[in-house]
């Protein structure tokens, strides 16, 4: 799923670059310089390779997690996705960037929660709601995810006969749970009154 969503943001990227090369070919075979200041369209303009290369490298690294989720291997998944988190990112604070970084920092959350490293889960969540635009998708799914932790921590007191403490964990998954569903049915309704106010 993420490798997916990673996929569709460089390919975002690479197809703009592309409309922007076939534009100014266009301009080029008018007669206009093709460093003419009023050519808008310039490839260096519209995509930046080091964001290029940022998304491409996260792309591969949720690729090496699935690899190593495959083998059996949570550990090594899991370095993979933190290298993400540690890796060099582009200037300028790309949107793009903290996307892509929350988003990481939210299968984090999963993977550790799945092993019972629920305290740590929980600081990926927060580290990953820092990033996150508000209210968006992402912001939506940390919440989301943030409710699974603790339903798999209300899980886990159960079974150590901890009944007081999984109730409250219990408690704060469904409040989680219940914020990702609100920012999400805001996202779906800003969406859907764009496309009514832009229609094609």
């Amino acid at each position: 799923m993420r490798s997916a969503r990673l996929a569709a943001a460089c390919l975002g990227l690479l197809t703009a670059a592309h409309l922007g090369c076939a534009r100014e070919d266009e301009r080029a075979r008018a007669g206009a310089a093709p460093g003419d200041p009023a050519c808008a369209c310039a490839p260096a303009q519209i995509v930046d390779p080091t964001l290029l290369a940022f998304l491409s490298r996260a792309r591969a690294a949720h690729h090496a997690a699935d690899v190593s989720l495959g083998a059996g291997d949570r550990a090594a998944a899991i370095r993979a996705l933190e290298g993400i988190i540690a890796a060099p990112r582009p200037p300028g604070a790309p949107p793009e960037v903290a996307e892509v970084t929350a988003d990481t920092y939210a299968r984090l959350a999963e993977l550790r929660s799945e092993a019972g490293d629920f305290d740590a889960a929980a600081r990926d969540v927060d580290a990953g709601l820092k990033l996150a635009p508000a209210p968006s998708h992402y912001e939506g799914h940390l919440y989301e995810v943030a409710g699974v932790v603790e339903e798999r921590r209300a899980k886990a007191l159960d079974e150590k006969g901890e009944r007081e403490a999984a109730a409250q964990a219990r408690a704060r998954a469904v409040g989680l749970l219940e914020r990702a569903i609100s920012i999400q049915d805001h996202v779906i309704t800003e969406a859907l009154k764009g496309a009514q106010e832009n229609p094609r």
